[in-house]
C-alpha cells in the first residue's frame, strides 16, 4: 500500500512531508555541484516522503502561484534551495494567502555549494529531525 493510500484512509495518521527543490533557474553557480535528479530520486526512493518535486525558481511570480496551488495548512514541506532567510522573505506571503504558515510548515535548507552526497545527508538529517524513517523500501 502506498503512503498516499494510507494517508487517505487514515486521517488521524501524521501526514508525510513533501520535498521541493528550487534550482534557481538551473544555472546558478551555487548549484553547479548538485545533481538535482540524483538528489530528488534519493529523496523519493529512500526517505519517507509523500513526493519530491523540482521547481526552477520559487522566488518569482510563478513560484508564488506554485505555492498557492500546492500548499495546504498542516502539511510540512522540506525545501532545498538558497538561504532560508531569503526563502522566507520571498514566498511567506504566497503561503499565507492560502492559510499556510512558512514558520510552522517549511523546513528551508540551504543546499548551495554542496556536492550531491552532502546535500543528500543534509536533507536526510532534516527528515530525521521530523521523525520520519530513512528507508521506506
Amino acid at each position: 500500500m502506498s503512503h498516499t493510500t494510507k494517508e487517505r484512509h487514515m486521517p488521524d495518521q501524521k501526514k508525510l512531508p513533501r520535498f521541493v527543490q528550487c534550482m534557481c533557474r538551473g544555472d546558478c553557480p551555487g548549484f553547479s555541484q548538485l545533481n538535482v535528479w540524483s538528489l530528488v530520486n534519493y529523496v523519493r526512493n529512500e526517505l519517507d516522503v509523500e513526493y519530491a518535486i523540482v521547481h526552477p525558481q520559487l522566488c518569482v511570480d510563478d513560484g508564488d502561484r506554485f505555492w498557492q496551488d500546492l500548499a495546504k495548512p498542516g502539511v510540512t514541506y522540506v525545501v532545498g534551495g538558497c538561504d532560508p532567510k531569503m526563502q522566507r522573505k520571498m514566498y511567506k506571503d504566497a503561503l499565507a494567502a492560502v492559510g499556510a504558515d512558512f514558520d510552522k510548515q517549511i523546513i528551508a535548507l540551504d543546499l548551495r555549494n554542496m556536492p550531491t552526497e552532502e546535500a543528500m545527508k543534509k536533507v536526510a538529517s532534516a527528515f530525521e529531525k521530523l521523525g520520519t524513517t530513512l528507508s521506506k523500501m
